[in-house]
Order: C-alpha cells, then structure tokens, then sequence
C-alpha cells in the first residue's frame, strides 16, 4: 500500500514516550491524534535513523529526527447504499445533513444497513480524506434513531480532531424542539424540590445530574447522584396547548450531549416526552383538554416528539462560526397544527 512520509523533528523538552512527543511536535495541519500514532508506531510505521520504533513508550531527545509512513486511507468495509441525504451544507472537510426519524446514525448488530454513514458512503463517492486511517465519515455526535434533526460530519482527520474538541469541551451549540406532558414551570415548587433542578434567567430549567445504564433494563439509561456522567439540560417553554395547558412545547438546549440525555432529564422532573416508548410518553389525556382529533394524534404519535433543531460549531479549519437550522418534520409538525386547531 502508497505511503506518505512525514518527517517531523523533536522539540526542545520533549515527553519521555514517542508517542507523546510525536502527538506534541507532529504539525496541527496533520491531525494526527496520539491514538492514531500509537497505531502507526504498532504497525511499525515510524523509524529513527532507519531503526524501527514499535514501541510507543520508547525514548527520545531533543533533536531526534522521526520518519512517520502515514499509509492512505483504506476503503471502510460498511457498503455504500443510495439513500437520499437531505444535505443543508458541505465542503471538503465536513457536512451538515438533516437526519429523517427513522435512520440509524451508525451500523450496528441490529441495523448492519440504511444508516446515515451508509448513505454518506454512497453521497461522497471519492470525495473523502478518511478518518483514522480509512475512507469513512467522522461521526463526532448522533441522535436516537427516532429523532429527527441536523448532524455535523467529519469529512477529513482534521475536521474530525476538530470537531471533536469542541463537543468535549461543550462549545458546540445544540437546540431541540420537544413536546412534554404537562407545562414546566420555574415557579412549580414540586420542581423547586427535585434534586438536580434550578431555575435560571429567562424562566429556564436547568436540569444536572448524572446519567447511566438503568440497573435492571440495560436498554434504557437512568438519573444517579454519584455515579455516572456529567449530564446538563436546559429547557425553555415555547408554547402551551389545551385547556387548561395539558401538553407543551419546549426549547432544550445541550451542555452535554449524552444518550437519550433529553428523553431521561424530561421524565425524570415529571414531563416525559409526547409518543416516548422507553421513557413514559404514553399518558392519557383528560377528554375536555384538547379537542377529539387533537387527542387521536398524540396517542397516535408512534415516536418520541424529539427534533435538533438548531446546530452551530466553529468550522474546525476556517474558524469561521457556522449555524444551521431545520424546520420540524412533517409528523411533529402535523401534530402540533392539531394541537393547536
């Protein structure tokens, strides 16, 4: 297999191992992350002098000069498939696309095929640097197959380091439209109570826990005190529908991005999700809320009532701040117009 070869010279003070001074002194523009050299020193692609280093522990000195074979991308062994991407931007380091319900992000025991990464596959053809060595997409986030809604997409190793970054450091800014039952308020004091909940400026809840796999369904994740990860969730209210308000319309905004963080933060201040299989989405409504075609179409609605609506990062190699927005689909959108009739 072609390689290309890069030279790189260590630094003054270098880090005792290889591999942590290759991942300092290796140029940013190479984005080569340390797992990635690791990887590269395993497979015996870097060498000293001629010497082969395969040991990422190995020492250096000031002034080492280190050959690294950076191998092209191979082709991914998930098949590209011609599905039809709903793409708001792209260049050649990433792109944005509106996710329908219903697509998986990624391929999995249960899903081998018609996800996101198959159809990417299919839409960039030649057009992909790779990410880690092979030609596929960098997912640097996803959203539950049954939500709808806009996802970056690393295109190249340096988007993909970049991109990355910004998620793990929370800068990146993501707003969800969400349909609850019941109306949140700041004011409610059984909210005031809840440990984990605070209010914030602007009538904004702010719900802080940490979440993990439920102890006894390992399908579903659960709210811990204690252990588990770091989960921040603020939720805005939007609109109220019936009479008195019974159902509500709500902006979420991610701090943190974790699985099924809204659908478990929602249940857990007692507001789970309209159509919600998993979390408790499945409540009856009194008959004088909201008229009779309205009431149909919430206990018809067959999926949490979940969109991204709203997407903006730093683009990872302009700078350049870039946002996104994505209408509702048509089934939130259709039950939200009964809602409102």
């Amino acid at each position: 297999m072609a390689s290309n070869v890069m030279q790189v010279v260590i630094g003054a003070a270098p880090p005792p191992r290889l591999d942590k001074a290759l991942a300092r002194d290796v140029p940013e523009a190479a984005a080569l992350s340390r797992t990635r050299l690791a990887r590269l020193i395993g497979e015996g692609q870097v060498t000293r002098d001629g010497e082969l280093l395969t040991d990422p522990k190995a020492r250096v000195a000031e002034g080492d000069v280190i050959d690294i074979a950076i191998p092209e991308a191979e082709d991914s062994h998930i098949g590209p498939e011609n599905i039809p991407l709903d793409v708001l931007y792209e260049d050649a380091d990433l792109i944005v696309v509106n996710k329908p319900v219903g697509m998986v992000v990624h391929p999995a025991p249960g899903s081998p095929s018609g996800t996101l990464v198959n159809a990417l596959l299919h839409h960039f053809g030649d057009d992909l640097s790779g990410v880690g060595g092979a030609k596929r997409p960098g997912i640097v986030h996803r959203i539950d197959k049954d939500t709808s809604g806009l996802l970056v997409v690393a295109k190249s190793d340096r988007a993909h380091h970049g991109l990355a970054a910004q998620f793990e450091a929370h800068t990146v800014a993501r707003s969800y439209r969400a349909l609850c039952y019941g109306v949140p308020d700041t004011g409610d004091p059984r909210l005031r109570g809840l440990r984990g909940v605070s209010a914030e400026p602007g009538a904004v809840i702010k719900v802080t826990t940490q979440l993990a796999r439920h102890r006894t369904d390992r399908q579903k994740q659960a709210v811990f005190f204690g252990q588990g990860r770091h989960a921040v969730t603020r939720a805005r209210l939007l609109e109220t529908f019936g009479t008195p308000p019974t159902l509500a319309l709500l902006e979420c905004r991610l701090e943190t991005g974790r699985t099924h963080q809204i659908r478990v933060h929602m249940a857990h201040i007692g507001h789970g999700l309209v159509g919600d299989p998993t979390y408790g989405g499945r409540r009856k409504l009194a008959a004088s809320a909201v008229s009779a075609s309205a009431a149909e179409a919430v206990q018809g609605f067959s999926r949490q009532a979940l969109h991204a609506a709203e997407l903006g990062f730093e683009h990872p190699v302009s700078g350049e701040w870039m946002r996104f927005e994505a209408p509702l689909p048509a089934d939130m959108a259709t039950l939200i117009a009964h809602l409102r009739s």
